[in-house]
């Protein structure tokens, strides 16, 4: 492992934005800084005034910021630019500095498409959610060749929106679910209805595999239905992983190894 330079003058910043920040990130972003020797330091924060806050990362010379809930697409209209993987979709989960151009991206897109690579795509889906991560999500699926699906969300106008854009259907409740069930809502999460499941039972029974976009807890209890009956999950942890990840080479410019990634996201899913 390189040494870490001291915090001075010359450290970078990075950030993040989120209504309800965790603490995932800035670990697993400070310990790849340890592992790689970059002179960064990550820190998370909330905020009322999000174009303050912009204003803030524009006039400080902070490199880069995640963007979660609920300001993925508030965020938009005070950026220089979108790269393509924003502009697709609409949605922007981090920003990049660069001498005072803020150009937005989404590197939720580029996880979701890693997480479903190996899935056949003829197997019908049923995602759970209308917001900015469910355009990624539901955006991952069309450009990957999920041709079969339903945006489900009680919002019949954020619903029906959704699913025209990318070409599913839409209904108000999951109905009879599908092989491939998505949650993309806060259902599940901590702080909030954590003991609430994202679908019933009777369609976990029903399905082959169990998708949560919610991070915290790491296997909620969705996810925790869905292994119980021998499903196989993919959780909110690996889509963190992941867009983390690609944030973090955008900031930096530095790709780390499979090992070191591995340790950072060990060592901040250790901390809780």
């Amino acid at each position: 492992m390189t040494t870490k330079p001291p915090i001075g003058r010359d450290t970078r910043l990075c950030m993040s934005l989120s209504a309800r920040p965790g603490n995932f990130g800035s670990r697993f972003h400070n310990r790849l800084y340890e592992l790689t020797g970059l002179d960064y330091v990550y820190k998370s924060f909330s905020t009322t005034d999000l174009a303050a806050a912009v204003g803030g990362i524009r006039a400080l010379g902070i490199r880069g910021c995640a963007i979660s809930m609920p300001f993925k697409e508030a965020v938009i209209p005070m950026l220089d630019g979108l790269a393509g993987s924003a502009a697709a979709i609409d949605s922007v989960n981090t920003i990049v500095n660069d001498d005072g151009r803020l150009t937005g991206y989404n590197t939720d897109y580029a996880a979701v498409v890693a997480l479903i690579t190996d899935i056949d795509r003829a197997t019908p889906f049923c995602l759970r959610g209308s917001g900015g991560m469910a355009k990624a999500v539901a955006a991952g699926l069309r450009d990957s060749g999920f041709a079969h699906g339903t945006i489900v969300a009680r919002n019949e106008a954020a619903g029906r929106g959704l699913a025209e854009l990318y070409g599913y259907d839409w209904a108000s409740e999951p109905g009879e679910g599908a092989a491939l069930l998505i949650n993309v809502t806060p259902i599940g999460m901590t702080g909030g209805n954590a003991d609430d499941l994202a679908f019933p039972e009777r369609l976990i029974d029903r399905a082959d595999i169990a998708f949560d976009v919610v991070q915290y807890p790491p296997e909620t209890r969705f996810l925790a239905a869905a292994r119980a009956r021998g499903k196989r999950i993919i959780t909110g942890t690996e889509v963190a992983t992941i867009q983390a990840l690609e944030q973090f080479i955008l900031y930096t410019g530095v790709r780390p190894t499979a090992e070191q990634v591995r340790e950072a996201a060990d060592y901040a899913r250790s901390l809780g």
